[in-house]
């Protein structure tokens, strides 16, 4: 992965979830890609507990994003291989 600067697009995606990620619950969330104005993000639910729905999380982070960032068009959840 490249280094990110501190004013990049990928960058104010991570700062935007920051916002939100204390109403996460114990979901682990991760900015995985931001291109052609789609933020991907990985979410990880805790294996110790119920935590909130990853649509929900994604539902959440999308609202959070797309208002902060109208260049984000879309927010999707990606899977780990």
């Amino acid at each position: 992965m490249k280094a990110q600067s501190k004013d990049s697009l990928f960058h104010k995606v991570e700062r935007a979830i920051d916002k939100v990620r204390p109403a996460l619950g114990v979901n682990i969330v991760e900015l995985v890609e931001v291109s052609d104005g789609v933020a991907k993000i990985q979410v990880i639910p805790s294996s110790c507990s119920a935590g909130i729905a990853e649509e929900t999380v994604i539902v959440l982070l999308g609202e959070q994003i797309m208002d902060e960032l109208p260049e984000i068009k879309e927010v999707v959840a990606v899977r780990s291989s």
